[in-house]
């Protein structure tokens, strides 16, 4: 009877474990949201230009910031012929807000350099959440351009929470690290 008791012990241990797991994996999957479309193929060393993302936030330079954090991380995955948009065709400062006729200038200049793409974007939310922790929080979209015919070719679209002792900048690195992921080469 005592084996008995032990046994069932650890098979309901172990089924509590596996539930807590379960539960955990559940609870996190609530803090990030992503749609991701399907890429269109991208012949190696194709001209991509690197256009403004606009900023939807009360948060300065959020869209400079996730540009930033996109371009590299299409660097680093392999995108090897990646075109910066001159800085003079986005008016983004401190004090005002990207207009999207930035975007359409800088598509021109990306027609201009023969560019086969273009990515560009929006930024939704940007922040640290108000409450004692104080999270951060962030929401981002993104566009693949034909550049020659203006036509979006692929999207995506997410948004990520962290934790109250992780950055905004490392929350954003991730979630754009995942709807990147179908452009990145390596």
């Amino acid at each position: 009877m005592n084996g008995m008791m032990t046994r069932m012990g650890r098979a309901i241990g172990r089924a509590g474990a596996w539930c807590g797991a379960l539960g955990m994996a559940l609870w996190l999957a609530g803090c990030a949201v992503t749609d991701v479309g399907r890429a269109p193929h991208m012949a190696p060393g194709e001209t991509v230009a690197m256009l403004p993302i606009v900023n939807y936030t009360e948060t300065p330079q959020a869209g400079l910031r996730a540009e930033a954090i996109a371009e590299a991380l299409l660097k680093t995955g392999g995108m090897e012929n990646l075109k910066r948009y001159p800085a003079s065709l986005n008016p983004e400062t401190l004090f005002e807000p990207a207009e999207r006729e930035s975007v359409g200038k800088a598509l021109e200049w990306a027609r201009s350099e023969r560019a086969r793409y273009a990515l560009t974007g929006a930024v939704q939310e940007w922040r640290y959440k108000v409450g004692v922790d104080g999270e951060p929080a962030v929401g981002i979209s993104l566009q693949l351009i034909d550049v020659a015919s203006g036509q979006v070719v692929w999207s995506a679209t997410g948004s990520n929470a962290g934790w109250s002792r992780e950055s905004l900048s490392g929350v954003a690195q991730k979630l754009l690290r995942r709807l990147l992921a179908p452009l990145m080469q390596g």
